[in-house]
């Protein structure tokens, strides 16, 4: 029996075949500890192995199109980052993010001279080879909970300058080919023009026309408008940068950061988060769908030689580039073990060299194929990470409070700080969370939460981690002797804060209370009384019953702890219950006759 399908029959079934791909590797990876990244990879693969290569006709137009995943992506990060997280990075960016391009660009484009290149084509292959993808890294960091940690904001630094490198990349290639005599340095000034005069545009019109354009939006109450509108301004913004000669990306991710602080960003997240997942899990599989198989085939040996090589150089450098600009060896050895692969933009680099004659046909298709590859290995990399850290430094945490800007400060996230967090977290406050456990600071961070490792007795410490910018500080700890000399450098430092304590017992209490902070509370009493008011529940008494005995009950609390501070513990003790209240009989008065 012959199947003629018709062309939207065979649209369906290669989405089918996509789907039920990503169905089967993607949790199965995800299952082995690989992560959903190489799932989505190996699923791209193997679906372009059953397809023999012929998936798509052209299937680098499939990846160009699903790049639209790491414009999602890159717009949502934008979107948790304020303009002044931001300034706070610069050295990361411009510091670390430069050095590790020169670094890594020289070495590899050394080793490309090896091979016997001209300089021209080593110099893009070496700068080509020097980006790191994007997606994969910030994807891998998301699912570990570490954006936030040390090397996860050094990560995220390289990546960002980068994105911003695409532009004089692009540049260079015009300017390298041989056709090059035509592109004066005038022309090269405008082309930088051009460029920051959009950043420029953009960054005003995110100031000062997104709100209003929201808050109109909003007054129709039509939910799929505003996620229109949402999808709409990341669809500008990358179009905008892509005729300026930036990356789509680099666009999105700025649109996000003019968002930030607007009132309508976490909306905005929401409605773009299905998007993107769909969009990047599409560009992860379009990788596998472009490898050529023919040139894996025919130079299969080459790509398996030459991919781990590549990353292994890499890593290298970018170790060498952390230690320099003094970070530890464990933070070195997470930032340069995350970004190894070669990445997406190296596609648009190699594509563009090989139209400009810089490279031919064969090269740029090997390029690309050792570019997919480094992608599968990627999460292998990561595997052997542990084993290059030194199990001494576990415990010596390096700090960066450059991302301690909430206006809510908490010292303490072990049960009970973790508890107190989650109401302000859910209420969208700023939070800085400071803890001098590493190991709880560890496990914090697989749970998500960024939590800065420091002594909170120590004024440096305090200052660094924004004491003088908070509007109130949740002290946490669980030992009576270390809150207080919290409390006492709280109030040295910043007298005015107002402070909430966690207090161990009655004692604690009352040395909080004669502190005249702004509230405490004794770690067990709360807890007691809601369980004494749903004992009293279950009793038989009423609801409205139950709540004023309760009540009655920290009021007189309250009355106890003003009494014990100016005399001693036995002061107010006539105000404790000690057996049943009994009901006051009524008096009866002689009749007068």
């Amino acid at each position: 029996m012959h199947l003629d399908f018709t062309h939207i029959e065979l649209f369906f079934l290669q989405a089918l075949a996509l789907l039920t791909a990503a169905c089967f590797f993607v949790p199965l990876f995800k299952k082995l500890g690989l992560g959903t990244v190489l799932g989505y990879l190996i699923a791209g693969v193997v679906i372009n192995w059953i397809y023999s290569g012929q998936f798509a006709d052209h299937p680098q137009e499939l990846l160009h199109f699903s790049e639209f995943g790491v414009v999602l992506f890159l717009f949502v990060i934008g979107l948790e980052l304020n303009p002044s997280t931001l300034w706070q990075m610069r050295k990361d960016i411009f510091g670390l993010g430069l050095l590790q391009m020169a670094v890594t660009g020289l070495v590899l484009t050394a080793l490309s001279l090896a091979f016997g290149m001209t300089w021209q084509s080593a110099l893009v292959i070496g700068m080509g080879m020097a980006l790191s993808s994007t997606a994969i890294v910030m994807s891998s960091l998301d699912e570990n909970g570490e954006r936030m940690s040390a090397h996860g904001r050094k990560a995220f630094g390289i990546l960002l300058f980068q994105d911003l490198a695409i532009v004089p990349l692009l540049l260079m290639v015009t300017l390298l080919a041989p056709s090059a005599e035509s592109m004066t340095m005038q022309q090269s000034l405008v082309s930088v023009g051009i460029a920051a005069t959009a950043v420029i545009l953009l960054i005003l019109i995110g100031k000062f026309a997104l709100d209003p354009l929201f808050n109109w939006l909003a007054k129709s109450k039509s939910h799929e408008i505003m996620t229109a509108c949402a999808l709409a301004i990341v669809i500008a913004a990358a179009m905008l940068m892509d005729i300026a000669g930036m990356s789509y990306a680099m666009g999105a991710f700025i649109a996000g950061v003019m968002l930030a602080e607007s009132n309508y960003r976490h909306e905005m997240e929401a409605n773009i988060e299905p998007f993107k997942g769909l969009f990047l899990g599409l560009f992860f599989m379009a990788v596998g769908l472009s490898v050529d198989l023919s040139v894996v085939q025919s130079q299969w040996l080459t790509i398996i030689l030459i991919a781990p090589l590549v990353m292994l150089i890499k890593a290298l450098a970018l170790y060498l580039a952390a230690r320099l600009t003094g970070h530890c060896h464990n933070t070195s050895v997470l930032t340069a073990m995350a970004l190894p692969q070669l990445g997406e933009f190296g596609f648009v680099l190699f594509t563009a060299a090989s139209a400009a004659f810089l490279l031919d046909g064969p090269l740029a298709s090997l390029l690309i194929a050792i570019t997919s590859m480094t992608m599968v290995l990627s999460p292998l990399f990561s595997m052997i990470t542990p084993l290059l850290l030194h199990k001494d430094q576990e415990m010596n945490i390096e700090e960066n409070f450059d991302d301690a800007l909430g206006k809510v400060l908490i010292i303490g996230f072990g049960r009970f700080g973790q508890i107190v967090s989650q109401p302000l977290f859910a209420d969208g406050m700023s939070i800085t969370i400071l803890d001098n456990d590493a190991k709880r600071v560890q496990e914090a961070k697989k749970f998500g939460f960024r939590v800065h490792f420091g002594d909170g007795c120590r004024r440096d410490i305090l200052r660094a981690a924004g004491i003088n910018n908070v509007q109130a500080v949740i002290v946490a700890t669980d030992k009576p002797s270390v809150t207080t000399t919290i409390i006492d450098t709280i109030i040295a430092e910043k007298p005015k804060v107002a402070i909430y304590a966690r207090s161990y017992d009655r004692r604690h209490s009352i040395e909080m209370y004669a502190k005249d902070i702004e509230y405490s509370v004794r770690e067990t009493f709360e807890s007691a009384l809601h369980l004494s008011q749903v004992a009293l529940r279950g009793l038989g008494v009423t609801e409205d019953d139950a709540i004023a005995h309760v009540d009655d009950i920290r009021k007189r609390d309250r009355q106890r702890l003003r009494e014990q501070v100016d005399g001693d513990m036995q002061s107010g003790k006539e105000l404790l219950l000690n057996k049943p209240v009994e009901p006051e009989l009524l008096k009866q008065h002689k009749s007068v006759i």
